[in-house]
């Protein structure tokens, strides 16, 4: 199985540079670096939408999906508050009878 090869911001940064600034095809390009045309092309797309967010690495995660996460994690502690009162506010009641 062939092994998953990682390049680095820089080098992705540098790949898009010869296709936007230097005037390089993307076939050209992805020759001269050894790489397949499709990465440049994907790489190009993903600086276009993401700009300074791009190519964050492995596991880091853009504010938005930050933000989403955390808020995931404040629902599902509020539910388990949630639940608690409930309980106990069965258990006072019995306990009032």
């Amino acid at each position: 199985m062939k092994e998953k090869k990682i390049y680095s911001k820089e080098f992705k940064l540098d790949a898009i540079s010869l296709v936007k600034d230097q005037g390089y095809t993307r076939i050209e390009a992805a020759e001269s670096l050894g790489i397949q045309r499709q990465l440049i092309g994907r790489w190009i797309k993903e600086h276009e939408n993401e700009g300074a967010e791009s190519f964050r690495g492995q596991g880091k995660l853009s504010p938005e999906l930050l933000e989403i996460r955390r808020l995931k994690e404040e629902v599902k502690r509020l539910k388990m508050e949630k639940e608690i009162l409930k309980k106990a506010a069965v258990f006072f009641a019995q306990e009032t009878k």
